[in-house]
């Protein structure tokens, strides 16, 4: 059940724009069922825990915060009611996880969910880039990967494939999973990656993959080994590949282009000078679509200062400090290694891709580490009960 939850948790993070599929579905359809699977989800939570048994988090009372400043500066309404409305839907994703917070007990289990949920996801692109090679790889696209049985972006599948690869390759340098899974998940989502030539993604996966490896090191010869021929493999193959991997870097931009990040340096450029009154600098203009100017936002960092303020960011911050601060308090063990992992991987995305102020499939790695960095229920026995009016 817990599975099922986490599942309709990733349907509610999916797109619904951008990308023409191989047979058209209205939008209003794809927003009834991300929408819908929400409220699924959080119906599913509340059935399961009837008694409303949650573990204090400091993660998710921050992200609540969060949720609080977003309704406050979101009532303002400088970006239409349909910043309350993105604001209701962040407060019953909350709701949701608080309730599968009596599960969180520092194991492996929602990293198991969290990788079947993508998997999943990834096996309906791998789908439609089969039935229709031409669409799936669109020109509009730079010939780039993205999903068109359901629409969704080469970052998203980038972001899908990477994590699903990078989690596995730790769960099995950690001894928890076999190499069946890395020759059936890992490589076929690696695969995915390298056709959305989505540059943000493969260096996380290539920064913490190694860095999560390093943790395991002193206790795991599979993880010394491993990183070790990573590292000589990695250095060979920049050398001999130099050229090919400078151009799939490029994707054939000129310098220019390159350099600005797509366009992304004049959005960042003409959102820091936007004249905005102190409250607007203090919380934010309120939850929008990530959008500045008709454009994409495309970092974390500016669009939760756009929505949240300074007092966002600041909370964020606390956010990642939390976590950071319990990974280097936790012993060696292949739970930590994969909140390492996920949590460079989403600090190395934050940069071009939003994520940490909203609900998104970035919040849910995010979110996978903050269990997986739970003290057992062998370290903290208590759970904080609340019985239902």
């Amino acid at each position: 059940m817990i599975g099922l939850i986490w599942g309709l948790l990733v349907i509610n993070t999916l797109g619904s724009l951008g990308v023409d599929t191989i047979v058209p579905i209205p939008r209003r359809l794809l927003q009834v069922i991300t929408m819908g699977s929400l409220c699924v989800a959080f119906v599913l939570a509340l059935l399961l825990n009837r008694k409303l048994r949650i573990r204090p988090n400091a993660f998710l009372l921050l992200l609540s915060l969060l949720a609080v400043v977003s309704f406050v500066s979101s009532s303002f309404l400088d970006s239409g009611f349909g910043a309350l409305f993105r604001c209701a839907r962040l407060a019953v994703f909350i709701a949701t996880l608080w309730l599968l917070t009596r599960w969180w007990d520092g194991g492996l289990a929602f990293v198991r969910h969290h990788v079947r949920a993508l998997t999943a996801v990834l096996a309906v692109v791998a789908a439609g880039l089969v039935l229709s090679p031409g669409t799936a790889m669109p020109a509009d696209f730079d010939g780039r990967l993205v999903g068109v049985l359901w629409p969704i972006t080469a970052t998203q599948v980038a972001d899908y494939a990477a994590v699903v690869a990078g989690l596995t390759l730790v769960l099995w340098l950690g001894r928890a999973t076999t190499a069946r899974s890395v020759l059936f998940i890992a490589v076929p989502a690696v695969f995915l990656l390298l056709l959305t030539h989505t540059r943000t993604a493969t260096v996380g996966l290539l920064a913490g993959v190694p860095v999560a490896g390093l943790t395991l090191a002193l206790t795991n010869a599979r993880a010394r080994k491993t990183i070790a021929a990573i590292t000589v493999g990695a250095t060979v193959l920049a050398v001999a590949f130099s050229t090919a991997l400078t151009a799939w870097f490029q994707r054939g931009q000129d310098d220019d282009s390159f350099s600005n990040l797509t366009g992304r340096q004049f959005v960042w450029d003409a959102l820091l000078a936007e004249d905005r009154t102190v409250r607007e600098q203090i919380l934010g203009v309120g939850l929008t679509d990530k959008s500045f100017g008709g454009l994409p936002i495309d970092s974390t960092w500016l669009a939760v200062y756009h929505e949240q303020g300074i007092v966002g960011i600041s909370i964020v911050v606390l956010m990642l400090l939390g976590l950071l601060f319990a990974m280097a308090t936790r012993p060696p063990s292949p739970a930590r290694a994969c909140a390492v992992f996920l949590v460079v991987y989403g600090l190395i995305a934050s940069y071009t891709q939003v994520g940490l102020g909203d609900v998104t499939g970035y919040l849910l790695h995010f979110v996978v580490a903050a269990a997986l960095l739970t003290p057992s229920s062998g370290d903290q026995r208590t759970l904080h009960s609340y019985d239902r009016a």
